[in-house]
């Protein structure tokens, strides 16, 4: 048996992360923290790369964001930072 890369193993681990977070929803506010912004967030929804939803359709209905696809999206904090 070969022995993975230190490369493979973090795509392995990062892969089972997606799919143990894929029944998962965030809210909108803990969402937004993570992609690195409410309008980022939107911008992702807006281009299918966030799947959500809302729990009601009225206008202040909770949205749900897809756990994994947000995690796919995360930004680094320490690079919004020092972004400015």
């Amino acid at each position: 048996m070969e022995r993975k890369t230190f490369d493979e193993k973090m795509a392995d681990q990062l892969n089972a992360i997606f799919a143990a977070t894929k029944g998962i929803t965030f809210s909108k506010n803990t969402a937004s923290v993570i992609v690195g912004g409410r309008r980022r967030l939107e911008k992702l929804v807006g281009e299918r790369k966030i799947r959500a939803t809302k729990q009601d359709e009225r206008q202040t209905g909770k949205w749900q964001c897809n756990a994994s696809d947000v995690l796919r999206n995360a930004v680094d904090p320490m690079y919004k930072r020092t972004r400015k």
